[in-house]
């Protein structure tokens, strides 16, 4: 199963540099380097941020005020030099020279292949920089406008070489006044996302898709309306994604998406779709909420990227404190479908760099923290094997905290697991039935990968009423069956 680890590359890289005393690109990363990304557990990583970044939209976001502000906030000591621009304005898809060039990043790729990774990169198909070269060399691929539409909504729209283009946007926010707008109906920018995308295939392993949901016929209608035409008979997506998959048939098609619509993207083609729902429950909501979820669909379910945190969200750290991550992070990293893990939430970091800056404050590692993801990563992956089953619980007339436990299995071809999660911030008690009636009639032992803490358990009692849990609050079980 997919396991993704997203790194800032150009904070990344600037770390390096400093640790090092010299310049590192993706060319010269030291192999140590490698190493530590390469941590056990995960398959694939994730260089958030290599291509050009558009010199006309760090000008625009040197002049938003809010922006700096949100800067400074995230960075006390900010100078003008920390400023590189956003990753999700670009310029085009050709590597930054200032991060190694292609050449950098084909070596960047040699490098996790040579340890059994991926490599995955960003794609934004929504919208482009300002200074993309398509705004003077194909025009026919943008949203185009009127004088009338830039006097009566100039927040909307802008002038480029004599055009007026649409700036980029969802059906429900603002403009993005640092992008243009493509045309997701237009036939020729549909061939030129393939032709794109071909040539991503053939730098990298896969790619994470900002905002997929945007360019699907429906919800691109209900943003843009008649200034599009109507919807072609084909959805983007379905056109896209097996034409790439022709030239490159392995490749890896991560979505983000909300607005529940992650099951159709995943129809539509995509590998894995975020799921922004899991998260907002385990955050916000309680365990019978998070049960809920999970009784979807299970080949739904195997599409889906489990995650704590990400660039665009803020540090768990920072969102479940007070030894609230742990629990939550054996939930996403034990569910069926895809995990993302986050550089910096190994280590407890609180501060979330908005992506516009190519430095961080420094913070204390969180070395208990570090502790438990290091035990649980390689116990995650030795879980996730064979067939996934969401378990039951039950209690006492006078006691029912079984209520805040989560439970499932996984059931291999030799081997089995079970993982109880106490959602809630007080202690619960449960019995948990396990699903093998082989387990009759002799003694088995379980023992938790976290904590290497063995119980001996009569089999009987495992099957009816169950294995019997106590956990204090926001604690985990991750046991072996044997």
């Amino acid at each position: 199963m997919t396991v993704i680890y997203e790194v800032n590359t150009l904070i990344w890289l600037g770390e390096l540099s400093t640790r090092h005393g010299r310049r590192v690109t993706l060319q010269d990363v030291p192999g140590e380097a490698w190493d530590e990304i390469a941590r056990p557990g995960i398959d694939t990583v994730w260089l958030m941020g290599v291509w050009q970044r558009s010199p006309a939209g760090l000008a625009i976001a040197l002049r938003d005020q809010a922006l700096l502000a949100s800067f400074r906030e995230a960075l006390p000591d900010l100078t003008e030099a920390d400023i590189t621009g956003s990753p999700y304005c670009v310029r085009d898809y050709v590597v930054d020279p200032g991060l190694g060039g292609p050449d950098g990043l084909a070596e960047a790729r040699a490098q996790l292949r040579s340890r059994g990774l991926r490599l995955l990169v960003d794609y934004v198909p929504n919208h482009v920089a300002a200074d993309h070269p398509w705004l003077t060399a194909h025009p026919e691929r943008l949203v185009q406008g009127t004088e009338e539409d830039l006097a009566r909504s100039p927040e909307g729209f802008l002038e480029v070489g004599g055009r007026i283009y649409a700036n980029g946007r969802d059906p429900y926010f603002a403009p993005w006044h640092d992008v243009v707008q493509l045309d997701a109906f237009g036939a020729d920018l549909r061939t030129a996302t393939v032709d794109t995308l071909v040539s991503i295939g053939d730098q990298a392993d896969g790619v994470r898709c900002d905002m997929a949901m945007l360019l699907m016929n429906d919800v691109f209608a209900k943003t843009w309306g008649d200034r599009v035409g109507p919807p072609p008979a084909e959805d983007f997506w379905p056109y896209v994604l097996p034409r790439v998959r022709a030239r490159h048939p392995g490749m890896l098609f991560v979505a983000e998406a909300y607005w529940d619509l992650e099951h159709a993207l995943q129809e539509q083609g995509f590998d894995h779709c975020y799921d922004k729902r899991l998260y907002d429950r385990l955050v916000h909501e309680d365990a019978e909420s998070v049960r809920a979820h999970l009784r979807a669909d299970l080949a739904q379910q195997r599409g889906l990227v489990r995650f704590l945190e990400n660039h665009d969200e803020p540090r768990a750290a920072a969102t479940l404190p007070g030894g609230r991550e742990p629990a939550a992070a054996v939930t996403v990293a034990t569910l069926p479908g895809a995990t993302l893990w986050h550089e910096g939430q190994f280590e407890g970091r609180t501060v979330r760099p908005p992506v516009f800056l190519d430095r961080r404050p420094p913070e204390p590692v969180d070395e208990e923290l570090r502790a438990f993801y290091a035990r649980l990563l390689p116990a995650a992956a030795a879980v996730r094997d064979g067939r996934w089953q969401l378990l039951t619980t039950t209690g006492w007339p006078d006691n029912d905290s079984h209520r805040n436990l989560l439970a499932w299995t996984w059931t291999g071809a030799d081997t089995r697991h079970v993982v109880i999660v106490n959602h809630s911030d007080a202690p619960a008690q449960g019995q948990v039935p396990l699903p093998w009636p082989d387990l009759a009639g002799r003694p088995h032992r379980l023992t938790d990968l976290l904590t290497d803490q063995v119980y001996d358990r009569d089999g009987d009692a495992l099957l009816s009423p169950g294995l019997f849990v106590d956990l204090p609050a926001r604690h985990s079980h991750v046991l072996s069956v044997t």
